[in-house]
This record gives C-alpha cells, sequence and structure tokens, in this order.
C-alpha cells in the first residue's frame, strides 16, 4: 500500500487555533489540487479527533474528477477511513453518509455496543489490534485486503504522527499558508509523543507557489538519528 499524508499548516506550523476550531489556510487553488489528490486516491483517512471538531464528509467535489472514476471503474468518491479506537464516532456524522464505503477502525477493547451503533449507522467496523489503540500496521494490512491499494491521510496531528511512528508514510505534502496562528495548545502537523533518538528522514522533492503559500512536497527515506 502507498500511504501519503496531505495537510495545510500555518506558517507556524499549525493545523488551527487553540481551541481547534476549522481555520482557512489555503485558497481555490490548493482546494482544487486537494481534490485532485482525493480522486487519485482509493481512500482517504482521518483520526476521530478531526470527525468530532470538523465534521467532514471527505468526497471529491469536482464532478469531472467524479465521472472520470466511474468511467474507469471506480466509486464516484473515494472510500472514507476513520481510526477510532473507542468507536467514538457519532452515528450521525457526515463521514457515514452513503456518498461512499466508510470504515471504521476500532481497537478489540472498543464496547460491542459502539460496535453495533456504528454498524447500524453504515459503517463498515474493522477491528485492528489486541488492546485498547488501533494497531495501524494491522489496520493498513487489512485495508489492503479490501483492495485499498493508495491511501491518503489528512489529519489530524495525532494520527500524522501515529502513521509516521508506525514507518507507514511514503510522501507528504504540506501546504503553508501567510497567517500565524500561534498558541502552544493548538494542533501540530505532527502531534503525537514526539521523536527524540531518532526522526523520520523527509527528500524535498518540489517547493512551488500555490495561492498565497507554498507547497511542500517530501519523500521519506526512512529515519535519521537526531545526532546526525
Amino acid at each position: 500500500m502507498e500511504v501519503f499524508v496531505n495537510a495545510a499548516v500555518s506558517a507556524d506550523g499549525k493545523l488551527s487555533t487553540r481551541r481547534r476550531e476549522q481555520v482557512r489556510i489555503s485558497g481555490p487553488d490548493d482546494f482544487a489540487r486537494v481534490d485532485r489528490l482525493r480522486a487519485d486516491a482509493d481512500a482517504v483517512l482521518v483520526g476521530v479527533g478531526t470527525v468530532l471538531a470538523d465534521d467532514p464528509r471527505l468526497t471529491v467535489d469536482d464532478p469531472s474528477l467524479r465521472a472520470a472514476r466511474t468511467d474507469r471503474g471506480d466509486p464516484a468518491t473515494p472510500a472514507r477511513v476513520v481510526v477510532d479506537s473507542t468507536g467514538r464516532t457519532p452515528a450521525d456524522a457526515r463521514i457515514l453518509d452513503d456518498a461512499a464505503t466508510t470504515y471504521v477502525v476500532v481497537a478489540s477493547a472498543a464496547p460491542d455496543s459502539r460496535r453495533r451503533a456504528l454498524d447500524r449507522a453504515g459503517a463498515e467496523v474493522v477491528v485492528a489490534g489486541d488492546d485498547d489503540r488501533v494497531a495501524l500496521d494491522d489496520a493498513f494490512s487489512a485495508l489492503s485486503a479490501r483492495g485499498i491499494d493508495r491511501l491518503m491521510v489528512e489529519g489530524g496531528g495525532e494520527i500524522i504522527f501515529s502513521c509516521f511512528a508506525a514507518g507507514l508514510v511514503d510522501e507528504l505534502s504540506v501546504y503553508v499558508g501567510s497567517l500565524v496562528l500561534g498558541g502552544r495548545d493548538a494542533p501540530t502537523l505532527v502531534d503525537g509523543d514526539g521523536f527524540v533518538e531518532s526522526v523520520p528522514d523527509l527528500r524535498l522533492e518540489e517547493v512551488r507557489r500555490v495561492d498565497d503559500g507554498v507547497l511542500l512536497e517530501y519523500g521519506v527515506d526512512g529515519w535519521v538519528e537526531t545526532d546526525r
């Protein structure tokens, strides 16, 4: 499976405000770019925190892109994936509409009542891991077995950290907008516990201006020790 991360951050690296309120960081050209990325993916993945904060649909907006997908025999919009260890995704979340298949990945300790509620709401529940936290390598293997070969990860910072920590990321695209959000508690591109002794080693492949910001595109070359 090919895994690529795409996100938009402020000039100081924040995904949103300290209140975790959605902020418009990029503009129409970048929105169109993200729509094309979604159209080229088999599935789009977010963490449950993004679902609770933003209630996204994660669908392809451009009718021509949807038509191109159906012309090649794919669904009009890619599958959606929510990593949700305890099954907190609301039954009325927009990501559970009938626009596309939605996988909700839970840990084995997720309550049966929540699994049943998600199933009734239209989700395909995937269990990955043997405890109270989703094991991403198991989750991605399960998704690959369901025909997902190209997976787009859209955030938030916790799930992006987990994907990097598990060594699952192949590419990273970051749009840096021309605004400063500040706040020590505001979410960043990669949150989680952070890396100390070694860090993901990125290879800068392209830099270009998009709207009033900059798009940075990286390949991921494994890990490097921080004292290099």
